[in-house]
Order: structure tokens, then sequence, then C-alpha cells
């Protein structure tokens, strides 16, 4: 039977847990940090399962979608969607631009109704009519009109379609609520 007697440092095994407990804290922050920098808002909707899925909007939520979009697009940046809607143009739009359109009703007996939509790029666009009923599958991006940023449908897939059932869309009630770029 042997006996062993160590002697330990007070001072120095102070000092190393010290250390060790720095070295953990500094690692957990800048875990931290690449956390909230490079995998939330439009980081996240890059990842490359997301990127691949094609997000459907329906009539009912539209506006609510429209209008999250709108006030946050960076979280939105590289989502694509899918919607229905009619070509709309105005005079200061070049030829490859159009907004993918839907009435809006503002009052309570329908009687009002103002255009709101996405506005889109797609090369092929000045062949279609103004007025005509379309389906898109595109990407948002960031652009700007008018000195403004706002969100841009780079339009991948059009195909000509019938009107929809219910042509018209409600007014945002905020009960959307968008979390970081899923729909």
């Amino acid at each position: 039977m042997r006996v062993y007697n160590i002697k330990i440092n007070g001072g120095l095994a102070l000092k190393i847990i010290i250390f060790l407990l720095s070295l953990f804290m500094l690692i957990v922050f800048a875990f931290s940090v690449y956390r909230i920098f490079f995998t939330s808002g439009k980081f996240f909707v890059k990842d490359k399962v997301k990127a691949r899925e094609v997000t459907e909007i329906d009539s009912d939520n539209y506006t609510n979608i429209l209008q999250a979009v709108h006030e946050n697009i960076d979280s939105y940046i590289g989502l694509k969607i899918k919607f229905t809607g009619y070509v709309y143009r105005i005079i200061d739009f070049d030829e490859e631009q159009f907004v993918l359109a839907r009435d809006m009703v503002i009052n309570d007996e329908g009687t009002q109704t103002v255009i709101v939509g996405f506005l889109c790029n797609y090369h092929k666009i000045k062949d279609i009519e103004t007025g005509t009923w379309v389906e898109i599958v595109g990407t948002i991006e960031k652009g700007k009109y008018h000195n403004e940023e706002i969100p841009i449908i780079q339009v991948e897939e059009l195909k000509e379609t019938e009107e929809p059932e219910e042509p018209f869309v409600p007014i945002p009630d905020n009960s959307y609520i968008p979390t970081s770029g899923i729909l």
C-alpha cells in the first residue's frame, strides 16, 4: 500500500477555475452572437431546406402577409411564394414590372375597394394584358420604388388562370403573426 501526498496550491487552483469559467462564458457568448446574427431573420430563410419550399398564399391571409412583409422585409428575403392575382400596371413601371393585384374591400357594404399587391418583375410580362388573372411562383427580394425599400417578387413561373370565386381580399386584421420569415 502506497500513500501519495498531493499538495495543491490554493491560489493556482482558483486561477485555473476562473480561467476555465471565463473560457466557457466566452464560448457561450460567441455562440449566442452567431445564432442571433447568422441564423435568424433573413439568414434563416436562406436555409437550403426552406429555400426549396413554396408557400402558397390564399385570399384570406393575403393582406395580412402583404402588410407583414412590407413592415419587415429582411425577414422574408429569399422566401418563395405562390399566389393568384391580376396584372396591374401604372405609367411609371418598367416594361418588366407589374403588380400582382387584388381588390381589397374597405367598407362594410363591399362597395369601395382599393388595389393592393406585391410589385413583381417578370421578363415576359409585356406579352400579357393588364387585367389578366395569373398565378405566379416567385421569390421575395428587396428592391426600391420611388427611393423607398419595398419587397419585390422575382417571378420564376407565371401562368394565366381564371378569376377566383372570391376575387376580393379583406382588410388586414393583424391576426397574422410573422415568425422570422416562416409563413
